[in-house]
């Protein structure tokens, strides 16, 4: 059960726990800021205008830059590539 929960997944993505943890945080952290900022320009809408948005482009480069990365993740999970 624990192999599960904490094992298979980093595994199968070719990552150690500890790698695929420092990659999930440094696409985790900003996702966390950029909704937190988002929610800020909902209320006061004259703070943060770009910032969600500029989160979100910057989370998508570094994914779209990243074939290899989409193409372990695909095959993981059984994805037929495009």
């Amino acid at each position: 059960m624990l192999r599960k929960l904490f094992l298979d997944h980093p595994e199968e993505v070719g990552e150690s726990y500890g790698a695929h943890f420092k990659v999930a945080a440094s696409y985790g952290w900003p996702m966390i800021w950029g909704g937190i900022a988002c929610l800020i320009h909902g209320l006061v809408p004259g703070l943060f205008g770009k910032t969600g948005s500029a989160t979100i482009c910057a989370l998508h480069a570094r994914l779209s830059a990243c074939p290899h990365r989409a193409a372990r993740y695909r095959d993981a999970q059984g994805v037929p590539a495009e």
